[in-house]
């Protein structure tokens, strides 16, 4: 893998910088209205880091170009569909927004179909109602999410196969050129691929919760969330944009001595 430039390292020194100020000021909260990070903490490549990491997952090599709009526009709508529903309302948002949490990467690509389940039952609702809502809520943002991102997917794979075509045609394109170019198209596709990757195992996490929910606190509700969630599946099968590569095992987890 190759280092990130000086100025890259600078960027990632950012979130750190931000978090400190919103930790002096009292009650305050990365996050703002609709489980959005507040924009005085937001900046353009906020999740430049998503197809850094999809790809060193994957053991390939990482662009040093810059990103396109439409690259940055894919990173960010991808990130809360990898992203575990039940975070986005952490109050240290901003850290985990900006990749600085390793901890938190770790997470992110943790299979579990019953960590869902978990933390609905943990949640402290008052009310069996209350845990149903709670899952429609997440899985009904989730069918509003995914076609913006699968529009710009499918945008950016179209506009990598014609970067393709145009490097063959071009004789003086040098090999770092074309390694770069050739990096960031494996970027984009593997960052597709991690968030409809995730978005299957929200599907079996989701599909885990409401089976034990209809078990053990049976609701009418049960039914609008069985319809939903055939929904999203039914969205997801169908944008099946880019193969589904092999990303590396998550690595155990060492206890402290």
């Amino acid at each position: 893998m190759w280092p990130l430039p000086r100025h890259r390292r600078a960027r990632k020194r950012q979130p750190l910088a931000l978090l400190a100020v919103l930790l002096m000021l009292p009650a305050c909260t990365s996050i703002g209205d609709f489980g959005r990070l507040q924009p005085a903490v937001v900046t353009d490549d906020i999740h430049s880091w998503v197809g850094q990491e999809a790809a060193a997952r994957a053991g390939a090599p990482i662009s040093l170009n810059n990103l396109t709009d439409d690259e940055h526009r894919l990173r960010d709508l991808a990130f809360p569909l990898i992203e575990p529903p039940y975070d986005r309302q952490r109050w240290d948002a901003v850290v985990y927004e900006y990749g600085t949490r390793h901890e938190f990467q770790r997470e992110l690509w943790a299979e579990d179909p019953t960590a869902y389940y978990r933390r609905l039952q943990a949640a402290g609702f008052r009310s069996t109602a209350g845990r149903y809502h709670r899952l429609l809520d997440d899985i009904r943002n989730d069918v509003v999410r995914i076609g913006p991102f699968f529009d710009i997917a499918h945008r950016v794979v179209d506009l990598d196969q014609r970067r393709q075509k145009t490097m063959d045609q071009l004789p003086g394109i040098t090999p770092p050129e074309r390694l770069n170019a050739l990096a960031r198209v494996g970027e984009n596709s593997l960052t597709i691929a991690w968030a409809h990757h995730s978005l299957a195992m929200r599907c079996a996490g989701y599909r885990f919760a409401l089976e034990h929910l209809v078990v053990a606190e049976p609701e009418k509700a049960a039914a609008e969330a069985e319809i939903a969630l055939a929904n999203l599946q039914q969205q997801i099968a169908a944008n099946q944009v880019v193969p589904e590569p092999h990303f590396a095992a998550l690595p155990p987890i060492v206890a402290a001595q």
